[in-house]
């Protein structure tokens, strides 16, 4: 019975358990002053204000995406819209010492 008591008590209890908290800073993505099209823009208005992209990806899914790249960012279009536009990763190299 002592036996039984001990390993309910064990494992009923709430130990207290420590961990560490690891913190890992998000890099700022890309230079942050540049012109990016705006949400609904139609694809007509980003073509005359930024011109052609360096590469457009075909429809995926349903509804229809389709991705437009150009050099600094990516521009992510419905129905002829803008839904999103992401600049890209610019990775940052630690200093050398």
């Amino acid at each position: 019975m002592p036996r039984r008591l001990l390993l309910t008590l064990l494992f009923t209890t709430t130990l207290p358990c420590f961990a560490d908290t690891l913190e890992i800073p998000v890099g700022q993505q890309g230079a942050t002053d540049i012109a990016m099209p705006s949400r609904g823009e139609s694809q007509r208005a980003v073509l005359e204000r930024f011109g052609l992209a360096d590469e457009e990806h075909p429809p995926v899914g349903r509804p229809p995406i389709t991705r437009w790249d150009y050099r600094d960012f990516s521009v992510y279009f419905e129905s002829g819209r803008v839904i999103d536009s992401v600049r890209h990763h610019q990775p940052r190299h630690p200093k050398e010492e």
